[in-house]
């Protein structure tokens, strides 16, 4: 049977299914109000103008990357107790000095004075053949003998593993080979998978009977060049030398003992602990003009390892924390509370400047309501992490909006730093500034972390993003 569509049929069904599909839609209209069925954008901030000035003037100005290439081309790397750490101390005040913050001074605190001293070298030997293996001594390592030390390999991946070694660890070198998982997309939560081999790998194989450790470097780069970082010891255990390899001497290792070779490693170092010496936080502050005893801390420490410049880790969060509160006094935003503004000195061998700051005793009615750490390196920011109760959660992250210009507006449960950490004991929130972080432990601790490796627009997104939050929360109080 045939059937003949004309114009008029076609029109009369177009009607009817326009009344039958689309009344209900209309029904809804007249039952709902338009706000359930359609998203309204989020409302305005109060704080959108403040932000876009400070955005404006920093990404005209960038000083951060100003102040950043003169910190880490005039002074470069920064150990505690070291030289330059002491210059930087002085550099760090004169600068907000001249970024006219409303008071600067120093904080005193004594640090750890380790050194590396001038031998450090490391050789794998694979029947009579020396292939050099580059090696750094991890930080507070003792040294070797000045002969140096050669001796047998064991691989494990685990504490757990150099634990159960017994006996065959004596006299050994035990290599700690666990990689940071790269399945994980949080590099950090890749590098807290396998820092514990760094920091308590030596304890574990002394008790065992090691003559030394190796630890693969903390990085998930595939390179010859070493990562060093903080390593400790434990009364009761004998102290033996402990060095980071690195990741592509790690990989070249394992398979010589996977095939089955006797291998052999030779490593000297000359690192040494001498006694401790003053240095200082270095501190300035914008006075708050209604309540200048609550105060939120912004902060980043100045201290840095010895290898490459320190420009991420962390000077890029030291002059980050500057620029912020160098933004608002040069806007005249005059916050109603204290923004304090704390390079903390010693966060990388022992957090003397962190654990000072916060037992220094305060002026009658003054207190810290939040603290803000810039530690993560000076990439784009993507918003702050907050470790605090859900009514102050909340709270904070009501502020969000402001940030969203920049792309910084993620607000996340979980957070902080670890200069700020001792304050987390009188119930301050903690907050960390969260930058994207897939490049960072490409460089982390080592030769590569240089001024070159910071873009200077990413560098200063961060600083408008702590201005921004930090000047939100002097305004709104927690």
């Amino acid at each position: 049977m045939e059937y003949r569509i004309t114009n008029q049929s076609k029109e009369a069904v177009l009607n009817f299914s326009f009344g039958r599909f689309f009344a209900p839609f209309f029904l809804l209209l007249f039952l709902f109000p338009s706000s359930i069925l359609y998203p309204q954008p989020a409302p305005a901030s109060p704080y959108a103008d403040a932000a876009s000035a400070l955005m404006a003037k920093g990404l005209t100005e960038l000083r951060a990357f100003s102040m950043l290439s003169e910190l880490t081309g005039t002074i470069g790397n920064r150990l505690s107790g070291s030289p330059q750490a002491a210059r930087a101390v002085e550099w760090g005040k004169k600068t907000m000095q001249q970024c006219m913050f409303d008071s600067v001074h120093l904080q005193p605190v004594m640090v750890p004075h380790w050194v590396r001293g001038s031998e450090e070298r490391a050789s794998i030997i694979d029947a009579g053949k020396e292939t050099p293996l580059a090696i750094c001594a991890l930080g507070g390592s003792v040294g070797t003998p000045k002969e140096g030390i050669s001796a047998g390999i064991i691989e494990v991946h685990s504490l757990e593993e150099a634990k159960n070694l017994g006996e065959k660890a004596k006299g050994k070198i035990v290599f700690y080979n666990r990689p940071m998982d790269p399945t994980k997309f949080s590099t950090m939560a890749a590098y807290g998978g396998a820092v514990d081999q760094r920091g308590q790998g030596a304890i574990e194989g002394a008790k065992v009977g090691a003559s030394a450790v190796l630890v693969r470097s903390m990085s998930l780069a595939i390179d010859d060049v070493p990562h060093t970082g903080a390593m400790y010891y434990v009364d009761g255990v004998p102290k033996i030398p402990a060095a980071a390899v690195s990741t592509a001497g790690a990989n070249m290792l394992s398979e010589l003992l996977r095939s089955g070779k006797d291998v052999r490693v030779s490593m000297t170092l000359s690192c040494e602990t001498l006694p401790d010496v003053e240095s200082a936080n270095v501190i300035g502050e914008i006075r708050g003009t209604e309540k200048p005893g609550e105060v939120i801390v912004v902060g980043g420490h100045l201290d840095s390892w010895d290898k490459g410049q320190g420009a991420h880790d962390d000077g890029a969060g030291a002059v980050q924390s500057m620029e912020a509160l160098r933004l608002l006094k040069e806007l005249g935003l005059k916050p109603k509370r204290t923004i304090r503004c704390v390079l903390f000195m010693n966060e990388e061998n022992g957090l003397r400047g962190g654990k000072a700051y916060a037992a220094a005793k305060r002026p009658a009615g003054e207190r810290d309501i939040a603290a803000i750490e810039t530690d993560a390196g000076g990439f784009a920011p993507l918003g702050f992490g907050i470790s605090t109760d859900s009514v102050k959660f909340e709270k904070l992250k009501k502020l969000s909006p402001a940030l969203a210009e920049i792309g910084a507006d993620r607000i996340l449960k979980g957070g902080g730093g670890a200069d700020i950490s001792p304050l987390a004991e009188f119930g301050v929130p903690m907050i960390g500034l969260e930058p994207e972080t897939q490049r960072y432990f490409d460089y982390h601790h080592s030769d590569k972390d240089t001024i070159d490796k910071v873009n200077p627009r990413e560098l200063e997104l961060g600083a408008v993003a702590i201005a921004i939050f930090a000047y939100e929360i002097a305004e709104e109080g927690l």
